[in-house]
């Protein structure tokens, strides 16, 4: 019995003293090498159930308790970074919209229609609705936003109470915001410490499930989608980037990319991502006060992927039935995708179902968009996985962009991997 603890003992700090991100890509290995060796091993995907269940779960507390202590302690300067973080979340997401546009126009392609797929879910008819649904989910009943996890929601009254305790709490109540924070984002480090059991049985869940037809049925249209999206990350994004820090933004992009949108591509959760966000920024040397805000709000108005998702099936479905979209009708779908990725989050379903209210612009009947919805669904598996890792690695390096804007500003000295000398942990 002593021999087993001693080893279980060794087992666990070796295991703490390795790299996060290669214990992620070992139990990657792992839970491909069972989900095709053993296929039938349901209780492994287990692990990836727990995992994914656990970090919805914290997610809201974390944004709630982490937005409301931030804004009363009052240390915060969003006066002079919310802006900016608001502008880089805005203006990606329709570049990215736009990116489809032109590459959908360049590769235009037919969808091999299927509605065997098709969603039950009602989809918006009109952004006016898209709008009123993001308004109302901003005064959702506040226990209900926490329950629902409507972050949109949380957000609204994390930051009216952060005020109003600022301006009405004891010091006593603020410190005690700040232990709940900070013990909140300890279950968060726990959590995110056993990711690569998690990543296991996710990735076992799709190997084991999923076969490869979706290569060969729907390959132009994933290539086309997730090209676009590769594109967005790995060039618009860094561009951006550059403009705005006057330095090479590739080995910011790298981190982001790694901490984030590799957790992110297997759990297919902004809202769940949210903590390994947090945590991503913190190892970044940011400010918690800033990135406790601007994190959250991306997940909700930052939808670079989501945008692509939108505009690339409404005009490979209007290339499928016949219609001809010039090019200022395009223009047009590139800045309405840009408002709809926006509410997303707030819509059931996520960025497909706004699929419909996109293609009613060019005249598509409801049931032929839903059963591009219903394709969807179908190459969901790889489509999804590519959004939400653009998406969530996009957040944290715009709000690390944000950041170190501001400290160039300041002139405070840089993180190393941007030229500066400031060692961070990351």
């Amino acid at each position: 019995m002593q021999a087993v603890v001693t080893f279980m003992k060794r087992f666990v700090k070796k295991y703490n003293s390795t790299s996060l991100i290669l214990r992620i890509l070992v139990g990657l290995i792992i839970g491909v090498v069972l989900g095709l060796a053993v296929p039938n091993a349901a209780w492994i995907a287990t692990f990836g159930d727990l995992f994914v269940g656990a970090l919805k779960a914290i997610a809201p507390i974390l944004v709630f308790v982490l937005v409301m202590s931030a804004l009363a302690q009052g240390t915060s300067r969003l006066d002079r970074r919310f802006g900016l973080i608001i502008w880089l979340y805005m203006l990606t997401t329709f570049l990215a919209s736009f990116a489809a546009v032109i590459a959908s126009f360049v590769f235009p392609v037919s969808i091999v229609l299927a509605d065997t797929a098709a969603t039950d879910n009602v989809p918006p008819q009109g952004i006016g609705e898209v709008m009123h649904n993001l308004l109302m989910n901003c005064v959702a009943n506040p226990v209900g936003a926490l329950v629902g996890a409507n972050y949109i929601g949380i957000l609204f009254w994390a930051v009216l109470l952060g005020f109003a305790m600022k301006r009405l709490a004891s010091d006593n109540t603020k410190i005690f915001l700040q232990n709940a924070s900070d013990a909140v984002s300890q279950c968060v480090r726990w959590i995110i410490n056993l990711a690569p059991f998690g990543i296991c049985g996710l990735v076992f869940t799709n190997v084991s499930t999923n076969g490869l037809s979706i290569f060969t049925q729907y390959g132009q249209l994933l290539l086309l989608l997730v090209g676009t999206m590769l594109f967005v990350a790995l060039v618009i994004d860094p561009f951006v980037a550059f403009v705005t820090l006057k330095k090479n933004p590739y080995p910011l992009v790298w981190r982001c990319l790694k901490n984030s949108g590799v957790t992110a591509f297997f759990t297919r959760s902004s809202a769940a991502n949210i903590p390994v966000n947090m945590s991503t920024c913190e190892r970044l040397g940011l400010d918690r006060d800033f990135y406790s805000v601007s994190i959250p709000l991306g997940s909700t108005i930052n939808m670079d992927g989501a945008a692509v998702t939108i505009a690339i099936m409404t005009l490979a479905c209007a290339h499928t039935v016949g219609v001809a979209v010039d090019f200022p009708s395009a223009l047009v779908l590139s800045l309405l995708s840009t408002l709809a990725a926006c509410g997303a989050s707030g819509v059931a379903g996520g960025s497909l179902l706004l699929i419909p209210m996109a293609c009613s612009m060019f005249g598509i009947s409801n049931d032929i968009a839903m059963q591009v919805v219903g394709v969807g669904f179908i190459i969901g598996v790889i489509q999804d996985s590519v959004e939400t890792a653009l998406n969530s690695a996009g957040d944290c390096m715009f709000t690390a962009t944000a950041e170190y804007h501001q400290w160039i500003k300041d002139q405070k000295e840089l993180p190393y991997f941007l030229g500066g000398t400031r060692q961070v942990d990351i």
